[in-house]
């Protein structure tokens, strides 16, 4: 089976253009102020058009609030919700309900009492997302361009199908699905020249990687 592959944090129709050319699979769009990768409701609507249900359109938010989340369902219109905050369990259900849409669950990974973190998450969140846990000093929960030890997901149940990020490039990405087994890998920082600035060859590079194996 092929590795799906998902480009978060893209900003522009040439990058998304790239990114379908090459058979991407999920388009993350971040609805974050902090981040590099931020956009407005009224870029994402344009972008999400753009996709027109050639890949999955991934909304990113960090703990946001209902109306937030309405104004996104009621103009982009995404697929699935990727929640990169604190958000519980009775918070992922609302949102599932609020939407109607799918949700991924983020789980930001430091040890392998971390992972251990996604059993009480599997049977709420549609989707599992191992990401490196952020530097304490750091404004942004992910998209930090750092890579978390693929060691702590050896013990994690098979019944758990998880997408993977942190610090993924072209590089590595194909050493990362052969370390993890994972179905789907994620990358914004891996395939930029600087924060917020994809690089169309970086794109390409990484989607051919992940789906050569």
């Amino acid at each position: 089976m092929t590795t799906k592959v998902k480009i978060c944090g893209l900003r522009n129709e040439v990058d998304i253009d790239v990114a379908l050319e090459y058979k991407v699979d999920y388009i993350g769009l971040v609805f974050f102020d902090p981040s590099p990768r931020n956009i407005s409701i009224s870029d994402g609507k344009r972008l999400a058009r753009h996709v027109a249900k050639h890949a999955k359109v991934v909304a990113l938010v960090v703990d946001a609030q209902n109306d937030f989340i309405m104004r996104i369902s009621d103009e982009i219109q995404p697929d699935i919700y990727q929640l990169h905050g604190s958000e519980n369990v009775e918070r992922i259900e609302q949102i599932s309900k609020l939407t109607s849409c799918q949700t991924i669950k983020v789980i930001k990974v430091a040890s392998s009492m971390d992972v251990e973190k996604a059993y009480v998450y599997e049977n709420v969140a549609d989707h599992i997302l191992f990401d490196a846990k952020a530097p304490s000093n750091s404004l942004l929960p992910g998209g930090n361009g750092i890579q978390f030890d693929w060691n702590t997901l050896e013990k994690i149940r098979p019944n758990v199908d998880f997408m993977l990020s942190g610090g993924l490039t072209p590089d590595n990405v194909q050493l990362a699905i052969h370390s993890t087994g994972a179905k789907v890998v994620d990358t914004s920082s891996g395939v930029e020249v600087s924060p917020g600035r994809k690089d169309p060859i970086l794109i390409r590079a990484f989607i051919q990687a992940a789906k050569s194996l």
